[in-house]
């Protein structure tokens, strides 16, 4: 089993490195780019809800706290994978785009009973984009053409610890490195030359994120509050150029190579988030969480837009009988989720929204239901046609394994 484990481990970390710039998000322009919001488990298809659920069997990445809950003798990994079928359109161009990724990689497990740990490897935010721009030079006839290429992202390592500190309250903490490089290619084509310039951004720095559960047994069949906080941030950046100039007929012309300059640090926001999840009955759980993200307060800047403060809803709805039966179609759980996210990005007078429903299944792996293959389909919509921007119209398929191995289990002797 230990070398299937290494095998996963292996193909999901180079997998998800060398894969994370597959978006074709025009708003990934801006700042670090499209942040990555595919959640763990069962959580995408409740509309990544989840601050506050509780369960020995799911790796939870909205709060550390809920690490706590782990069962003795269990090890959890996870794998997941997504795809994107979006239509981009403005008041007179429409597009189609494909895009495919592997989206995290995590490990779970106890430490000791009441006290549980996770690591793994996560995008943090994607990069994909392609501008023309055709220009008329200044006292001339002529025109010149621009094509910008955009790609890559910053991934994410954690580290999550989960306390339990009674029966009622857990707390946790989640400590996080994150690091990458955003690339912009630029051609220029005038009629008797062209310039190519590279710009590589390197970025850098730690994340600290604290969460806690306090669980009331008697209120329905037990309900739980969470709530989370992300310190401030600021990652530390050098940008490489390299450039070149090409003429009509002649070999390549270098004016400049490798200069390399420091950057501004990139300011994160303070985030707040609280939730709360509730048994209805023994078959029905309900979730919904609030998120707050102060980028007012940053002083981070956009030479095309404004920062703004993000509010985030999330509501989620499951269904799942629980008692185990024969019959597979009664074991599986179904799943219901919508979100609302105002956009931490104001351009042209317009706050970059999107918003999302889901539908999704979890089909159990295991005679336990302790593993189980999550599918989740979302239909959802960022931006607006309004003032020449651009509207996202997209379908998301996300799957996810999750597993559960029995660690250190004494063999009975009869």
């Amino acid at each position: 089993m230990i070398k299937k484990i290494i095998i996963i481990i292996t193909i999901g970390l180079s997998s998800i490195v060398s894969g994370q710039n597959d978006t074709s998000s025009p708003y990934s322009l801006y700042g670090l780019g499209i942040e990555n919001t595919t959640y763990f488990n069962r959580f995408t298809s409740l509309g990544n809800s989840g601050i506050a659920y509780r369960d020995h069997y799911s790796l939870n990445n909205t709060n550390p706290a809920s690490l706590a809950d782990i069962g003795n003798n269990t090890f959890l990994y996870e794998l997941g994978v997504n795809g994107v079928m979006s239509n981009n359109e403005t008041s007179s161009i429409h597009e189609q785009t494909y895009d495919f990724n592997f989206s995290h990689l995590a490990l779970a497990f106890p430490i000791k009973k009441g006290w549980g740990l996770s690591f793994g490897l996560l995008p943090y935010t994607k990069v994909g984009y392609e501008v023309d721009i055709l220009e008329n030079i200044e006292s001339s006839t002529n025109s010149y053409k621009t094509n910008i290429i955009g790609s890559g992202g910053l991934n994410k390592v954690f580290l999550s610890n989960g306390i339990k500190i009674n029966k009622n309250i857990n707390v946790g903490v989640d400590m996080s490195f994150l690091f990458g490089a955003i690339t912009q290619e630029k051609w220029v084509y005038t009629t008797n030359s062209s310039a190519y310039l590279e710009n590589s951004s390197y970025y850098n720095g730690f994340d600290a994120k604290f969460g806690l559960h306090y669980t009331n047994y008697k209120l329905l069949k037990g309900t739980t509050f969470g709530a989370t906080l992300d310190l401030p941030t600021s990652l530390s950046g050098k940008n490489t150029l390299n450039a070149y100039k090409t003429l009509s007929n002649s070999n390549q012309v270098t004016f400049e190579e490798e200069e390399e300059t420091d950057l501004d640090n990139f300011q994160l926001p303070v985030k707040l988030g609280i939730g709360i999840s509730s048994r209805i009955n023994k078959n029905i759980t309900f979730n919904f969480d609030y998120k707050k993200n102060f980028w007012s307060d940053t002083s981070q800047k956009d030479n095309i837009g404004a920062y703004t403060n993000q509010d985030i809803y999330a509501l989620g709805l499951e269904y799942g009988k629980s008692n185990n039966e024969s019959f597979f179609w009664n074991n599986v759980t179904y799943r219901l989720g919508f979100n609302y996210d105002s956009g931490f990005l104001r351009l042209s007078n317009n706050n970059i929204d999107n918003y999302f429903g889901t539908i999704g299944l979890g089909m159990p792996l295991s005679a336990t239901n302790s593993s189980m293959l999550n599918l989740s389909y979302s239909y959802g919509k960022q931006g607006t046609t309004d003032n020449s921007l651009i509207l996202e119209n997209y379908h998301k398929l996300t799957l996810n394994i999750s597993l559960n191995a029995s660690w250190f289990k004494k063999k009975k002797i009869f």
